[in-house]
Formats: C-alpha cells, structure tokens, sequence
C-alpha cells in the first residue's frame, strides 16, 4: 500500500467525438458515434475507408502555442491541446509553482506517422536536401512529452513511454508510481496518437484487423456484438494531471477521483495475439486490486479494453470472469471504442477520462451497436444507452500488441 497518495486534478480530451472534455462526455453519455469516412487522405484503394478523425479545427483560435505547433506532428498537436485543457482545468498557476517539482509523461503507439510520409515522399520526389530539418524532432514519440515539459517549463521527470495500445494506461500508471515513490510532486501524463494516414490504414489493413463496413461507419465498431468485423481506427489524447493530495488539498483543487491501483504484467505469448484465456490482463487486474487494498466486489465498472475484433472481446470476457469470480455477473462493463474508434496509444488516457467522468456523473457510458451480444461475450455490457449508477470505483483496462498489459483503478476521494 503506497503511503502518498495521489489524486487526479485536471483533465484534457481531443476525440472524434469532441475537442474538451465537456463535449467529450456529452457525446459519451449520448452514445454518439464518431466514425464516419475518412477524409484525411484518400483512401479509395483501401479495403476500409472509414475512421475516428479529429474534426475541424482542433486548435482554438486564442491558443497561445500556435506558431510552435506548425513544427509539431499531429500526434503532438493533440498532446500539446489536451495538456492545455488539463492544467488550465487542474488551476495550478505554474509562475508559483516549483517545476522541477512536476513532470511529464506522454506516450504514443506509433508517433509521427504522418510527417514520416510526408517527409518520404519529399525525400523520394526532391531529393534528401530537401527533407525538413524538424523532421526528426517531429517524428519521435518523445515529443509529445518534451514539447509538454518545453512549453509550461516543467523540469520534473520527463520521458514517454510506447507499448502499442496500452501505451496511456502505462504512461498514467507509472505516472502515479513516480508521484508515490516521491519523484515528482505533480505529474502531466497520458497518450496520444495519430496514425490515420495511408501506411497506418494500409497497414492494419493487411493485417485484417480493421471494420470493412464502410457502407455504416456509426455502426463498425460494434465490440462484443456478434457480428463485430474487426476495429476501427481513431485519434486524439487524453492527458490528465496527477497531484499529491495534501498539495491539491492544500491549494483547494478540484478533485475528479483519486488513483487506486496500477497493475502491468506482459503475455509473453504472441506479437499481435492474447492467449485465450486472458492470463496477462488478468494478472495486471489483480495486481491493481493489490496495489489499492481492495478486493474485486468493490468495483463498480469498468471501461473494457473492447477493441471490436473477434479475438479480443472474447479472449477479454473471459479474462474479466477469472478476476472478478461471481461478480463479473452483476458488474457494468462497457466499451466506449464502440464511439471513439480504437485511439491506439491514446487509448488508455481517454477512457480513464470517461471513467472519471461516469464516477463524477453518476452515468455509465454505453457500448453502442451491440444488437446481438456474442454467445461467449455474456457479461453486462451496457448495451446502447448510457445508464443512471452511482459509482465509488471504476476500472480501466488495456492491451497492446507486444503482449503489453495494464490496469488501472480509480475512485471517488474519500478520507
């Protein structure tokens, strides 16, 4: 049991369902979907053309960091966003703060995709004197967490992390573990991703990980359902501020929850696969229940890795069952990808935001087109409509390829 605890203060979403965090969870709560075809580049030769894009202008025109955020990749621009929301959100005023006191850790799946393309092909048409001198600053997966740490001036512990699809849910867990071991005082953390371009579509398309419902976007991902084709891509981040609770005691902020537990345990089993019965994630589940002193009973949700693909939401079930014994029967799990798209490596940031979100509000977010659950999918998914609960713990899950697993748990402050 960890002596320093740590609670969460601030919060920033970009998402195919909304920029901010208020819109954010006002399309949750409706389950609206954001999946629509892709506009990004032109996907025509693909054997899937739809997508969870970041609509329209992302960037408020009043933002103070828009001329530096011309040499930034997607991938960073949306880190660098949703960081804004979640300090402005968290109310530290920063020129009082002592920086080498806060830190920074946001991590991406795969990083800057697309200025990868773009500056390849610069390179292929023009030459390699042409190629950007930002190019590798733009490219690396660090950068979102050294632009974070360059433009607020945070001097704490700064580094990124990368393990695919659970790269968010590792970023805020180890996060939280330097705020306990004393490290950092404050922590800004998360994940972000950009990767709908045409060798990251193309690529999962080979793979045959991806939706082909192109005919019905809203409808492709469809986690748990019977008739689930595969995942659907997304973007955005979901960054969060983590806080000492005497400090953000002591400075009257507001409270959203308080981090719990943190598990991360590896499959050692298969690059893209999970074994069968989920014994990774199973482990890193009981191994949050560890860490926070609290037996399975006492959650009372949980945001379900649930990516739409055949394999996992199978393999997942199961995996929920062996950890929570009888009470996986009575338990609410839902999988908001059903709305988002898979955000890859920020995945794990945004749906630790919507649990925040349903233990502050009182709803559950639902998981939409589930219309005919499948037969070894038998748990209480939340099908379609969000729903009225009154939480005290809530449980996030992810899995990334590499055999990467992780477990959060958070919930409502008490004490």
């Amino acid at each position: 049991m960890q002596t320093r605890r740590v609670v969460i203060t601030g919060i920033g979403v970009v998402s195919p369902i909304g920029v901010g965090r208020d819109a954010f969870w006002s399309a949750l709560a409706e389950g609206k979907s954001g999946i629509s075809g892709i506009t990004l580049f032109d996907a025509s030769g693909l054997t899937t053309r739809i997508a969870g894009e970041v609509r329209g202008e992302f960037v408020p025109q009043d933002f103070p960091y828009q001329k530096q955020m011309r040499w930034m990749d997607r991938f960073t621009q949306f880190a660098v966003v949703a960081a804004a929301e979640a300090l402005a959100d968290s109310g530290l005023d920063l020129e009082k703060e002592d920086t080498s006191r806060i830190g920074c850790l946001v991590g991406s799946g795969i990083g800057g995709l697309t200025t990868l393309e773009e500056q390849h092909k610069k390179f292929l048409e023009r030459g390699p004197s042409r190629i950007s001198p930002f190019f590798i600053p733009m490219l690396i997966i660090d950068m979102a967490s050294g632009q974070i740490s360059i433009l607020w001036k945070l001097r704490g512990p700064n580094l990124a992390v990368a393990t695919a699809c659970a790269t968010g849910s590792h970023a805020v867990g180890e996060s939280f573990s330097f705020i306990v071991r004393g490290d950092a005082d404050v922590m800004v953390t998360g994940g972000s991703e950009a990767a709908i371009t045409a060798l990251g579509i193309g690529g999962f398309c080979a793979m045959k990980a991806l939706s082909s419902r192109n005919d019905e976007p809203s409808r492709a991902s469809r986690p748990f359902d019977k008739d689930r084709d595969g995942f659907v891509m997304g973007e955005g981040a979901g960054i969060v501020i983590l806080e000492e609770l005497e400090r953000a005691r002591a400075r009257g902020a507001h409270v959203y929850g308080e981090m719990l537990g943190y598990g991360a345990t590896g499959d050692g089993f298969h690059m893209t696969g999970q074994p069968d019965d989920g014994e990774g994630i199973v482990r890193a589940m009981r191994m949050a229940f560890g860490r926070a002193g609290l037996a399975p009973e006492a959650v009372g949700y949980v945001n379900a890795h649930g990516t739409s693909t055949q394999l996992n939401d199978v393999c997942e079930t199961r995996a929920l069952k062996a950890a929570f014994g009888g009470h996986a029967r009575s338990l609410p799990v839902s999988s908001t990808k059903s709305m988002t798209g898979h955000m890859l490596g920020a995945a794990g940031g945004v749906e630790l935001i919507a649990c925040l979100m349903a233990l502050e509000r009182g709803v559950l977010p639902p998981t939409i087109n589930l219309d005919e659950p499948d037969p070894e999918c038998d748990l209480d998914y939340v099908p379609n409509e969000a729903r009225e609960a009154s939480v005290d713990v809530a449980m996030s899950n992810s899995m990334g390829f590499g055999g990467h697993n992780a477990s959060l748990i958070v919930g409502r402050l008490k004490g």
